[in-house]
């Protein structure tokens, strides 16, 4: 029998679940070396968030074939390690989706009908009554920003309430929401409308500090806000002052930028209910991440994939010299056009061209997929997951394949359709390098080796290419590389520069106020 061990605390009915299969060992609260001693002896390895898998440790398990984590987050693991050692690393998503959910709803309630307040009260030898009015959520407004698993489960539990849903979330597709019963806004309208705010999306670059100064101006007076996903959604002084200045009715915080908060003032508002980040913390949940964790690990032993793989696997051989050069303009594509959209996503159609087309594309229909979500999830997007990621959001897929390719050998197009439009993204690769050869109607050739690329839409005329330059040099923002294409001479055109600094919102505001400027986006690679 295999043997598994079991690093950390898990519910017991995923250790007896293991059991089943495999001979188990939970030793819990290892040393590193103490671990990577033992893990010799180990086919696979459970651990949460206490136990680091380094890669140290990666290459002390000679025998591992999978490394399992009991809950979502997999910062602890080196996956890097992993997959070069060729161990697929699996977690449990889902679990304490509906924990968290019913954590959301329960903080709603509380702000609604001041339950902490009277308690205290009451607890206080007081019987005040009249102090503690509150308001019903029937027929109020709960914004959802964020409609991924958590932000689901919350709009169907909300609309047994008999509320009004409306929803942000540019990256999932307008008839997904509207089965959720979720009338699609941007984020200012949803703030603008919404009675309860609750937040549900990823930590990236994008929504970090969402909630903001101008973001709590646009908020309905009155309002009532929630966060049981990420502290660093919203900015804590800014949301701090909007308090003092009687902004929001009151604020419930399950999560904080630091956490412990320490001496936090929002802590000590009497606006604020806090909880200290419990919104996983139901025996139910435990118990459901451990199952599903071990479910992972028994299908890897087994021979058989795992659904919740979050690193990439190996090419087979025979079609690795063709493909693998082409999973990164994949992934480059994708990527581009998720940060050069506008608009709900709607659906996307993939195109195959040349030598790629005369293969299996399944895995570089995952690359264009994981470039795609990558950026607006807070899950690990990879070649496994992403086609399911795509499904659970309501994304309409279309691939299509000739394999003659007028200009190059092989080309990847996608191109993204959404509310705001389509937009088409075309690579290829040259030299093992990935090379972007077409935005739109534009042909052009970029080695996006650069952190950031500057894609500018303008007329083309004379002495605007050096009035960009100009503008970059006086903000000490660095050009490493510059492409234009145009339609015809004098005509539309577009500039794409690569950059070695960020360009502040500021100096972007300056590039687009340029005379015959367009538009200007600025993607981080």
């Amino acid at each position: 029998m295999p043997r598994i061990l079991v690093a950390d605390p898990i519910a017991q009915e995923g250790v007896d679940l293991l059991g089943t299969c495999a001979e188990v060992d939970s030793k819990h609260g290892l040393t590193a070396p103490e671990l990577m001693e033992i893990l010799g002896g180990y086919d696979a390895l459970v651990v949460r968030s206490e136990t680091k898998v380094t890669a140290e440790i990666i290459g002390a398990g000679k025998k591992l074939q999978v490394i399992a984590r009991a809950g979502i987050g997999v910062d602890n693991i080196d996956l890097e390690a992993a997959t070069s050692a060729g161990i697929p690393v699996v977690n449990a998503p889902t679990g304490n989706t509906v924990a968290a959910a019913e954590h959301t709803l329960a903080l709603m309630l509380a702000l609604a009908r001041n339950i902490p307040e009277a308690h205290r009260s009451v607890k206080g030898g007081e019987w005040r009554r009249s102090a503690f009015m509150g308001i019903e959520v029937r027929n109020k407004t709960l914004g959802i920003a964020g409609l991924g698993r958590v932000g689901t489960e919350v709009a169907r539990r909300a609309q047994s309430f008999g509320m009004r849903l409306v929803g942000y979330d540019p990256f999932i597709s307008p008839d997904h929401a509207s089965r959720l019963g979720v009338e699609l806004l941007t984020l200012d309208e949803m703030l603008a409308q919404s009675d309860f705010v609750t937040l549900h999306t990823p930590l990236t670059d994008g929504t970090q500090q969402m909630i903001g100064s101008r973001q709590l101006a646009l908020i309905k007076p009155g309002a009532r806000l929630i966060n049981v996903a990420r502290g660093e959604l919203i900015d804590e002084a800014a949301l701090l002052e909007a308090l003092d200045g009687d902004r929001l009715a009151g604020v419930a915080l399950d999560v904080f930028a630091q956490e412990p908060p320490g001496d936090n003032p929002l802590l000590r508002h009497p606006k604020v209910v806090a909880t200290p980040h419990l919104g996983a913390s139901t025996q139910e949940a435990q118990r459901e991440v451990a199952i599903e964790a071990a479910e992972q690990v028994l299908a890897v032993l087994a021979g058989e994939p795992a659904r919740n793989t979050v690193n990439a696997p190996f090419l087979p051989p025979e079609v690795h010299a063709v493909l693998a050069p082409y999973i990164q303009v994949g992934m480059i594509v994708g990527k581009l056009l998720t940060h050069l959209a506008e608009g709900q996503f709607v659906g996307v159609t993939i195109r195959y061209e040349g030598e790629i087309a005369q293969h299996n594309t399944a895995m570089l229909k995952s690359a264009v997929l994981a470039g795609l979500l990558g950026p607006v999830t807070g899950e690990h997007v990879n070649l496994i997951n992403a086609p399911f990621l795509a499904q659970q959001r309501g994304l309409s897929l279309t691939e299509q394949s000739n394999e003659a390719s007028a200009e190059y050998v092989s080309m990847i197009t996608a191109t993204l359709d959404t509310t705001g439009g389509p937009i088409t993204v075309a690579g290829t690769s040259m030299r093992d390098e990935a090379h972007v050869v077409k935005v739109n109607d534009y042909w052009l050739d970029i080695t996006p080796s650069s952190p950031y690329l500057l894609f500018v839409d303008n007329q083309d005329q004379p002495g605007l290419i050096g009035a960009v330059g100009t503008l970059a040099g006086r903000h000490n923002i660095n050009i490493s590389s510059m492409d234009v294409g145009r339609l015809n001479p004098r005509g539309m055109a577009m500039m794409v520069i690569g950059l070695d600094d960020p360009v502040p919102p500021s100096v972007l505001e300056e590039i687009k106020a340029l005379p015959q400027i367009i538009n200007a986006r600025l993607v981080t690679l």
